[in-house]
């Protein structure tokens, strides 16, 4: 195997100001000079090529990827290659319990199986005067401020962005819950009064049937191939899983990965600003 350019280079200096940076062909042929055959026709790094194991990868990449010849390897670009490794990458930390972030968490999302336990984005402690208040805020509940309107439609094109396949959405009946499901264009939600208020506001639930209950929903695994958005409060969450919401901020997200056997594993901790970032990361 090597790597020529008797058929011309291509450079990146489209892409990169004032840098050259030549790629020509793979080429591959038999030990006694028969066979041949040149191997890409692409741009920069495609013509780069990572070989990795065809059973576990061939139905993923079979767009993108060229079988070689009597073996069990699947020649795959370079780009594509990436993804299925940060993927890999992403399962083995889970199956360790190690945490997750940047591209093996985007990864591991887009695998489906998890659960987002977020807070609602940001919203004045207090209801808005009559004059002031949304139109369709019939109850003059709190809503969301400026920077919770922004975030939340942020949140939403990160999401469809990054590809993340969401499938069911819970939510507190709360008015500000509810639009930031809406301005980030989610599905459809389905409320519960475990995740809203309560009797007696933001108080605690002494009782702790309420931390139980969101416990067990979020234990309760997503469709195959989906992941899961609870949106609730702040109180709701610290009685649920106090030791990984210290702190919570407005919008953030606390990631989980249900194990099938009522046992979610913490696995990720995503303020809603942090979306965008990840969107945008090559």
């Amino acid at each position: 195997m090597w790597t020529g350019g008797i058929y011309g280079f291509r450079d990146e200096a489209v892409l990169y100001d004032n840098t050259f940076q030549q790629y020509g062909q793979i080429f591959i042929m038999n030990a006694d000079g028969s066979g041949k055959r040149m191997l890409t026709d692409s741009l920069w790094e495609d013509s780069m090529p990572l070989y990795i194991p065809a059973k576990t990868s061939r139905s993923r990449w079979q767009a993108a990827s060229t079988p070689s010849a009597d073996t069990d390897l699947l020649r795959a670009s370079h780009r594509a290659a990436r993804r299925w490794l940060a993927c890999v990458l992403a399962l083995a930390a889970v199956a360790y319990g190690q945490p997750l972030a940047g591209p093996a968490l985007v990864a591991a999302l887009r695998h489906g199986g998890y659960v987002i336990l977020m807070r609602h984005a940001s919203s004045p402690r207090n209801a808005p005067p009559t004059d002031r208040a949304n139109p369709d805020n019939l109850e003059h509940e709190r809503q969301l401020d400026e920077t919770g309107r922004t975030t939340a439609q942020a949140l939403g094109q990160s999401l469809r962005r990054l590809r993340i396949p969401i499938g069911q959405v819970l939510s507190s009946p709360t008015y500000r819950a509810l639009e930031t499901i809406r301005l980030a264009q989610l599905p459809s939600p389905k409320t519960y009064p475990e995740l809203g208020e309560g009797a007696h506001g933001m108080g605690a639930d002494e009782s702790g049937q309420r931390g139980a209950w969101i416990r067990a929903k979020v234990a309760e695994p997503p469709a195959r191939g989906t992941d899961s958005i609870i949106v609730t409060h702040f109180p709701n969450i610290a009685e649920a899983f106090p030791a990984d919401s210290k702190g919570l901020d407005e919008g953030e997200a606390l990631v989980f990965r249900p194990d099938g056997q009522g046992h979610p594993a913490w696995v990720a901790r995503v303020k809603i600003d942090d979306w965008p970032r990840l969107a945008a990361s090559p």
